[in-house]
């Protein structure tokens, strides 16, 4: 069974790749949901960040689709 901070890093490598595949920078990202750039940067190096967060940036973005494996 993965440990908390493997799950937290699943969760925010899943949340880099969308960005990624999407075209869409920290800096894109932040403008679009409000908020600033660093605050984006460590919450993603963290991987601490709320399942809300996750989905209204996958929202923002327009994933229709999320693959978990």
């Amino acid at each position: 069974m993965p440990t908390q901070t493997e799950w937290e890093s699943r969760a925010a490598n899943l949340l880099k790749s969308e960005l990624k595949r999407k075209g869409v920078t920290y800096a894109q990202l932040a403008d679009m949901i409000g908020d600033k750039e660093v605050n984006i940067r460590n919450k993603l190096s963290r991987g601490k960040f709320s399942a809300a967060f996750l989905i209204q940036c996958l929202n923002t973005v327009g994933a229709t689709v999320l693959h978990l494996d």
